[in-house]
Formats: C-alpha cells, structure tokens, sequence
C-alpha cells in the first residue's frame, strides 16, 4: 500500500487525538514550606547598610569583586545581583523615608524556576533549599523570566557560563556552619534558621513593637510561602518585593504546559510533522508521487 502524504497526516492526527483522549488531564499539587527547612528572616528596621553580610557571602562562595569606581576610587559595592553576586544590599524610599533592603534567592516553597527548567538543574533540595547542578544547565534562561523576584542570574562574561543564585551556602553545611552573610550582621538584621523558628521570631518582634512594622511577615503566604522572610518598616512595595498572593508562582504555568502537553500530544505532532516532510522532500527526489 502506498502511503499518501494526506494519509501521514490522517494517521498523525488520529494518534495525536488518541493520546489526548487517554491520558486525563493532570491536578496540581501545590508544594508546602517544611518546619524544618532552613531560610532566612530579615529585618529592614535594624538593617544599618554596612554590607558585611555582601563581603561575606563573596568570601564564602569564592566569588571574585565586583568593583566599581566612585569619584575615582574602587569600591565593591554592586547595585543588584548579578552573575557573581548572590546577595546585595539596596537602599529603598518611601517619599519621606528611606532604608536598607538585602536581596538573595527567596527559596520559595514552589519555586517558579525549578517549574520552568526543563532539565532539573534547579531543583529543590534538602532543607528546602533551592539548588542549581550546573552540570544539567542547558542555558535557556527560562528560569530567569519566571522567577518573581528577578534572582536568577547568567554568567554572561564568563568563559564557561552559568546561573548564580544563593543556595544558602549549603556547601558549608558539612563543617556545622550556615549561610555567610547571617554570621556577620553586627544587629541581626539577617539571622538564619528553621523557617518555623524564623516565623515565630518574627511574629515575636512585630508583637513585641507593633508601631515599628507595617505589612506583616513578607514570605509567611505570598507565592505559596518563602524561606527567606521579611520585615519593614514601610510595607513591602517600597522594598521592591512583588504583591504576590497565596497561589504559587508555578500553578498557572504548570497548569497550561499540561494542558498543551497532555498525553504528550504536542511532542507527537511536532515529531510527526517534521517526518511527514522529511518523507516529502524524499519522496520527490526520487521521483515518486507524494
């Protein structure tokens, strides 16, 4: 029997339409924050800028300086996270205040880029903690557009490039220590611990001087929980953390990919369009009748 080329297409449609009609769609199950997992609670109010905790965390991570020059001398003072800083000190402003802020990765409970990385090279790991295995990284930077914090970071000047974020500095964990930059806060702007710990001491220092706070604990519910928490001062749109909800940041995006990819449907068609036409342009170079 000869195959026609509206005979592949007939036969690719009906397998494509079979395999969606026998694999249901799925339910997603949102990931839940653990008593146990280690994060880290920062406090705007006691945060003075000394960037201790920057120098720290380069040290730690055998990450080199990033130095820029100001009025004609070198300082290592970055202005946001970039492919060899994994955390950093802003300044924020409210129109009549202003303050400190530290930025790292927020070590969700959901993580958007662990959702989008085809690979698996960021994944959760032990203790909650979002991890990057460079040796999967394929290099597309999805997780770059989904996260909501703008964490991730490539390597762009690098020989052999790839993401940097903070991983709560979990290669110190085998010497009994924790993340560098809670070891050095000279006010304890930033301490480290279980995230039950945290949460209860920062519901502590809001019960304790309710007029120095405003918003809660960031990270407590927002995007389905964070490790890393927050508190201010001025509420958290002045800080630049993002008015997330409860829902996790990956629901809607997973939700869609398993719409599209159900039973493997969009796999199939894409392989059996690109047979369909190599059969083609074969077929009509031998002559024969497509």
């Amino acid at each position: 029997m000869t195959l026609t080329r509206r005979g592949a297409l007939q036969a690719l449609g009906a397998a494509a339409a079979g395999a969606a009609l026998a694999t249901p769609a799925e339910a997603r199950t949102p990931h839940r924050s653990a008593p146990d997992d280690l994060g880290l609670l920062y406090d705007a109010t006691r945060c003075i800028g000394c960037r201790a905790c920057v120098t720290s965390c380069r040290e730690a991570n055998g990450e080199p300086r990033d130095v820029t020059m100001m009025a004609g001398a070198p300082y290592d003072a970055p202005v946001d996270l970039n492919g060899h800083t994994l955390t950093v000190i802003k300044q924020w402003s409210d129109g009549t205040r202003d303050g400190f802020v530290k930025a790292q990765c927020m070590h969700c409970a959901d993580p958007a880029c662990a959702s989008v990385c085809m690979m698996g090279a960021l994944h959760k790991g032990p203790r909650g903690v979002v991890e990057y295995s460079v040796d999967r990284c394929v290099g597309c930077r999805n997780c770059q557009i989904a996260c909501p914090f703008n964490v991730p970071k490539f390597q762009w000047t690098s020989a052999a490039p790839q993401i940097a974020k903070c991983e709560l500095c979990r290669h110190r964990w085998a010497a009994g220590k924790g993340p560098a930059c809670a070891e050095v806060c000279p006010r304890q702007a930033v301490i480290a611990g279980p995230r039950s710990e945290l949460l209860a001491e920062a519901h502590r220092r809001l019960a304790a001087t309710p007029q120095a706070y405003q918003g809660g604990v960031y990270g407590e519910t927002e995007g389905g929980g964070t490790a890393c928490l927050y508190l201010s001062p001025a509420g958290f749109g002045p800080l630049g953390l993002p008015p997330l909800g409860r829902e996790p940041a990956p629901a809607l995006v997973e939700s869609v990919q398993h719409g599209i990819y159900q039973g493997f449907v969009a796999p199939v068609v894409l392989f059996g369009a690109f047979a369909v036409m190599a059969w083609k342009n074969r077929a009509a170079g031998q002559g024969e009748e497509p």
